[in-house]
């Protein structure tokens, strides 16, 4: 009546099978289309990046993404499964940078950066296959033949289109985040891009020393902004409760940090007379 289960399922093999016979009969083609008209439900997949391998980590993430279009499908909504490769991040740069032995971003402009913007879209190409291999093996249903591309014009127009709209609504504001900052690169990094190779580091730069001349000069209108770190007064200083421009000297490294230092003194300790705004009513009991 039944037939007997076979001790050795030969998981591989069937796996095959399977996959065959979806190919044949055009399954997941057809799952696309089968619940035309009905309520949608849009599915827009986290795209990856197809300049690396896909490892088990991708094969746990499009197992979970998968469930969530084939529920709504069972529950009769019109899903629209699309696949997307993203094209964009450091660690395309960076790959291009080994390929071409370059290092840094003053060498990326003398290669040229049109030579170097095509290199990256060769690039991200460079493990579709097996990718899409991967993707067919663990039964990931979406749209490869129609996905959307982040370099593409339609995609970048797409974003600065829904930005726009953000906007109009009142949704977008102006905040402060503190995020890793890699000198090297001239850029932000994410926490992905971090991990990938965080390290401590010795810093060997040349060290100079320079005067940032005491604004307490002007005893008529000196005034000071409140810290919260305590201290004792100092002689001849504001006491520690109160921030004072006297710092006698800090340390600037050569080169590279100098603007970004004088930037910031600028900021913090600019000139009274155009910043009222920074400033308290309570006077720098050293220029009282």
């Amino acid at each position: 009546m039944y037939r007997k289960v076979p001790t050795d399922m030969k998981f591989v093999e069937r796996e095959k099978e399977t996959l065959r016979l979806w190919k044949e009969k055009g399954i997941i083609e057809k799952c696309f289309h089968c619940r035309d008209g009905a309520e949608r439900f849009t599915f827009f997949d986290g795209p990856p990046t197809a300049n690396g391998r896909p490892h088990i980590g991708h094969i746990e993430t499009r197992a979970i993404k998968d469930l969530i279009p084939r529920f709504q499908t069972m529950k009769g909504k019109d899903v629209l499964r699309k696949a997307g490769w993203d094209t964009h991040g450091l660690p395309v740069e960076l790959e291009v940078e080994k390929q071409l032995g370059l290092d840094g971003k003053p060498q990326i402009e003398a290669y040229g950066i049109e030579p170097f913007i095509k290199k990256c879209k060769e690039s991200v190409w460079k493990y579709q296959h097996e990718w899409e291999e991967m993707s067919d093996r663990v039964g990931y249903w979406a749209d490869m033949e129609h996905p959307y591309i982040t370099y593409k014009d339609d995609y970048i127009e797409s974003e600065w289109w829904s930005l726009k709209k953000i906007y109009e609504k009142g949704l977008l504001y102006l905040g402060h985040k503190i995020a890793p900052y890699c000198p090297r690169c001239g850029t932000a990094l994410s926490s992905h891009e971090v991990a990938q190779g965080y390290k401590n580091v010795k810093e060997t730069s040349i060290k100079k020393l320079r005067k940032i001349p005491c604004l307490c000069a002007s005893r008529s209108r000196a005034r000071r902004t409140p810290i919260s770190t305590p201290g004792p007064p100092r002689p001849g200083r504001c006491p520690a409760t109160w921030r004072c421009a006297s710092i006698p000297m800090i340390p600037i490294a050569a080169s590279r940090w100098r603007a970004s230092i004088t930037s910031w003194a600028r900021r913090w300790f600019p000139p009274f007379s155009a910043a009222r705004k920074y400033s308290m009513t309570r006077k720098c009991p050293v220029s009282t």
